[in-house]
């Protein structure tokens, strides 16, 4: 089983209602305000074993705070939809085609 987990680096944030692609973010994880766009470079995917992390989120891809995304990117939902906040509410993970 492969597990996400966020490096918490410095993020610009993105509107919180709408990923920049344009595309809603569902009210169920953070009630359409907390969300924003993700850097590629920090997420990183690895084997379930190796979620626990200092400074880093890990979710089980069976993890219900795991959401598809709507286009190729990682988005993450953080309390107030601060990039810095060291736990995420849920997340959405682009299609990986498997």
């Amino acid at each position: 089983m492969r597990t996400l987990m966020f490096v918490l680096l410095s993020t610009a944030s993105a509107a919180a209602h709408d990923a920049p692609s344009g595309w809603s973010y569902g009210s169920e994880c953070c009630s359409s305000v907390d969300c924003f766009e993700e850097q590629d470079q920090n997420v990183e995917l690895g084997p379930a074993a190796s979620g626990s992390r200092a400074r880093a989120n890990s979710f089980p891809y069976t993890d219900k705070r795991v959401k598809m995304s709507k286009d190729a990117k990682y988005h993450r939902c953080t309390r107030l939809g601060d990039p810095k906040m060291p736990k995420s509410i849920c997340i959405y993970v682009p299609d990986s085609g498997s």
